[in-house]
């Protein structure tokens, strides 16, 4: 398995992350070690390459537009987010790779939960990443993570956002990553609903956290040439 650095650096502002992504990208092209930062952010909303005015539909808070690809969409206090700084020039250059990664390590997790999950390229929609989850049988998929990456000279950076817990200001007032704010979806929710598989779980972040960065290593270990 290929060894990243990790960086858990808990809650933190969008803006002192975001440089920190920077300085890291810069560091891995140098040679440094590939690195994972995983944290989450107080309330904001970036908007993606792709976004449009009407992306915004009553958000006050903060906004700020950003390199990476996709629409709108929030991060909050609820959430895992990790932003992998990979060097893609060790795999290839295999940016559709790196993306299912992404999506496949979130799905394994929630899947050995007991959850029925997929990555959104296998629901025939590959321009928006991002993994979906049914609470029960005879529920629609719901949106429970989201993937928006920039590449600088082949190395990565942004990432994914779990929807680990509720969070009444997240998704309001956006189209999140042009979809309906009710598409949206926490894992939380989930372990309140009585129909879903994981109805009274209770919720362990590092636990979550742990496992999602040893399905990422694993993945983008197999991803070395």
């Amino acid at each position: 398995m290929s060894q990243l650095r990790i960086l858990n650096i808990g809650q933190q502002p969008y803006g002192e992350v975001y440089e920190l992504q920077k300085r890291t990208v810069e560091e891995v092209k140098a040679g440094e070690q590939e690195t994972l930062i995983v944290c989450s952010h107080p309330p904001i909303v970036t908007l993606g390459k792709k976004s449009q005015p009407e992306d915004l539909q009553g958000w006050t808070g903060e906004v700020l537009a950003i390199e990476r690809g996709g629409k709108a969409t929030y991060h909050g206090p609820g959430q895992i987010i990790i932003y992998p700084i990979i060097n893609l020039t060790k795999r290839g250059q295999n940016i559709a790779g790196f993306l299912e990664v992404m999506e496949q390590s979130m799905v394994n997790v929630l899947n050995k939960m007991g959850l029925t999950a997929s990555g959104n390229t296998e629901r025939g929609k590959p321009d928006y990443t991002g993994v979906w989850v049914k609470g029960d049988e005879h529920a629609a998929p719901r949106k429970i993570a989201s993937i928006g990456v920039a590449i600088s000279r082949w190395v990565t950076y942004h990432g994914l956002a779990f929807n680990l817990e509720k969070d009444p200001l997240a998704f309001t007032g956006i189209s999140p990553c042009g979809f309906t704010t009710d598409t949206m979806i926490s894992l939380q929710e989930l372990t309140e609903s009585p129909q879903s598989p994981v109805y009274d779980t209770k919720l362990n972040r590092p636990q979550i956290e742990d496992a999602l960065i040893t399905e990422l290593q694993d993945g983008f270990s197999k991803l070395l040439l």
